[in-house]
């Protein structure tokens, strides 16, 4: 039952249950956080995912809406295609594009006029049946002074031929630079000017007009077929030392325009929307028209999706039926609104999902928010309940000290006060032997008088201390002078004890400015307690000196010490050390922090040092008043 009965005292009793109501606040501000987060997390899905369901509702209009009007333009001819797409007109075996320079190659014949073969019959059976360049020379020049562009061009490809083939590279490549310059003929079934610039490329070999005819290629500068394409990029790479592939893109695109030209027999419905895959990339068909005339409108569904999606705020993404996703970007998050093709009457199923970062954005903020205010109740809470703590612990330890204080000096009281009634007493009754018996009396109840005096007068010096109110009357006085006064009124009681006091200092003046009553009680003190902390030890010494611009006055003793935990705390008031009840020393806890308040009053300060059972040394430090 004792250790229960000490656990269930007052002051751990009321520590228990400042514990527990503090936890279960915190536990209940913490259960009520997670509740309001939980209920705000739902109420956020709620809301964002209305929001995706009426930005689904709005893009899947505006994308039917977008492409109905587009069909209609595409059918009156008066569409402009978009930036990365194509408009196809298919006539009968003709296709055009725009804007022209977006495609690479076309999959339709040229149709410019060339010449004839058989214009050139004499000159290629002088050059190769009868090998007589010179005379096949002549013949192709004769017919270079022609009018007709077509005839011009057969002619000079021949003559830089010839010349190329006899040896004479200056006069081939002059020829085959006038060929270059007639850009609207047909020779070979290529366009002149690039077969022409193929030739000098090869013939001179040099990699800057390589590149440029690259360039030129890449620019759709000519009306290609597939095949024509490929033979002189491959040749424009060779001859460049570049094997770099054109553009994906560019040549999906001009891929697509290949396919539209091919389907147009195959489909002959005159209206029809469909995303078809070219080079593992989409692209959308709108066709208008039958396959004798029929306009196509090639472009990237991601061109519709995306100003829809940078206008509404949320990540959308369109589905062909295969499931492969031909525009946007399909997020990963729970909360989505998905559009069917069926639906929509669309040629993709839609997929309207949030913005991680939008739609954490405003839970982010509001938990923030919300964290932080229960955060900072927490954090009230629980500095709250240690300031309460510290305070009821305070109070608790004053309470004690004030208890031993009052024990301590009753107890002090109580000792002079019994001589004095036991004195007065046989004084009183006359039991007093002689003469010199009843002045012995006397003399005791002078002493015990003083004593009760000293008690009294130290009592009420403290109180008026910690009120502020005690006057100092400061003046110069020696140090020295004073040290020696207060072991003077100690000698008699050390001697009768068989003990001594023991003074030492310094030969030279060690002037300071304070209350001599004042600095005599803070050294009182000090020696008293030495005395009463030493017992068994014979010795007390008091010494004094200069110490920088100050001066020390130190009482050593070799008595009980201090431990390091106590040094501080033996200033205070009602507070006496381990060792006080350990050597069961009488006192009332108020001598230190009597000198402490005395010494810091006259602008000094009081030090000590100490070890358990070797002893301790209280200095107190008083500015000097010598000039340096």
């Amino acid at each position: 039952m004792t250790p229960l009965r000490e656990w269930l005292k007052p002051p751990r009793t009321l520590f228990l249950i400042l514990f527990l109501l503090t936890l279960i606040s915190v536990s209940a501000l913490s259960w009520f956080g997670w509740k309001v987060l939980d209920q705000e997390r739902m109420v956020e899905a709620q809301r964002l995912q209305q929001k995706l369901e009426q930005s689904a509702d709005r893009i899947a209009a505006t994308l039917r809406g977008t492409l109905a009007e587009t069909g209609e333009r595409l059918g009156a001819s008066s569409i402009t295609p978009p930036d990365d797409g194509l408009l196809l007109t298919i006539e009968d075996n003709r296709l055009t594009a725009l804007p022209p320079n977006r495609l690479l190659y076309y999959p339709a014949p040229i149709i410019e006029p060339e010449a004839r073969p058989e214009i050139f019959d004499d000159g290629e059976a002088a050059e190769f049946l009868r090998g007589r360049p010179q005379e096949a020379l002549e013949i192709y020049r004769r017919l270079a002074d022609s009018s007709d562009a077509s005839i011009r061009a057969g002619a000079w490809l021949r003559e830089a031929r010839v010349l190329r083939n006899t040896g004479d590279l200056g006069q081939s490549r002059a020829a085959y630079e006038r060929l270059a310059g007639l850009p609207g003929a047909i020779v070979a079934g290529a366009p002149a000017d690039l077969v022409a610039r193929h030739a000098l490329c090869d013939l001179s070999g040099g990699r800057a007009a390589a590149e440029r005819l690259r360039s030129d290629l890449l620019a759709a500068h000519w009306h290609l077929s597939r095949g024509q394409f490929k033979f002189y990029w491959s040749e424009a790479a060779r001859l460049s030392g570049d094997s770099a592939s054109p553009n994906a893109g560019v040549l999906a695109l001009s891929e697509a325009a290949r396919i539209a030209f091919e389907e147009r027999r195959r489909d002959p419905d005159s209206l029809r929307q469909e995303t078809i895959w070219v080079e593992n990339q989409p692209f959308l068909f709108l066709w208008r028209g039958p396959a004798e005339r029929r306009a196509v409108l090639v472009m990237r569904p991601d061109s519709l999706l995306r100003p829809l999606v940078s206008e509404t705020g949320v990540s959308c993404a369109a589905a062909d039926v295969e499931g492969r996703i031909v525009a946007g970007r399909k997020s990963s998050t729970r909360s989505a609104a998905i559009r069917t093709a069926a639906e929509t009457q669309l040629p993709w199923t839609l997929y309207i999902t949030a913005d991680e970062a939008l739609g954490q954005a405003g839970m982010l903020a509001q938990q923030r928010f919300l964290l932080l205010s229960i955060a900072v109740m927490v954090l009230f809470l629980i500095l709250g309940t240690y300031i309460l703590a510290l305070a009821i612990r305070r109070e608790i330890e004053v309470s004690r000290m004030q208890s031993d204080f009052v024990a301590a000096v009753s107890h002090e009281f109580r000792s002079p006060l019994t001589s004095l009634r036991q004195l007065s007493e046989i004084l009183l009754l006359g039991r007093a032997p002689s003469e010199e018996r009843r002045h012995l009396y006397y003399e005791m109840l002078l002493k015990e008088t003083g004593r009760l005096q000293r008690l009294i007068e130290g009592l009420l010096n403290f109180g008026r201390m910690e009120a502020g109110a005690r006057p100092y009357r400061f003046e110069e006085l020696d140090a020295a002078a004073l040290v020696r006064r207060v072991a003077a009124e100690f000698e008699q009681q050390m001697a009768g004890a068989g003990r001594s006091i023991e003074i030492q200092g310094s030969p030279a003046s060690c002037p300071i400015e304070a209350d001599p009553e004042a600095i005599s009680v803070a050294l009182r003190n000090l020696v008293d307690n030495a005395i009463k902390y030493s017992p068994g030890r014979p010795t007390v010494w008091l010494e004094w000196g200069m110490e920088a611009r100050s001066v020390a006055i130190r009482v050593r003793d070799k008595g009980l010490g201090i431990s390091q935990s106590e040094r501080k705390a033996i200033f205070r008031r009602f507070v006496r050390g381990s060792a006080a009840a350990a050597g069961n020393v009488k006192g009332s806890g108020l001598g230190l922090a009597m000198v402490r308040h005395i010494v810091s009053a006259h602008g000094g300060e009081i030090v000590v040092a100490s070890h358990p059972g070797e002893g301790s040394t209280f200095t107190i430090l008083l500015p000097s008043l010598e000039r340096a």
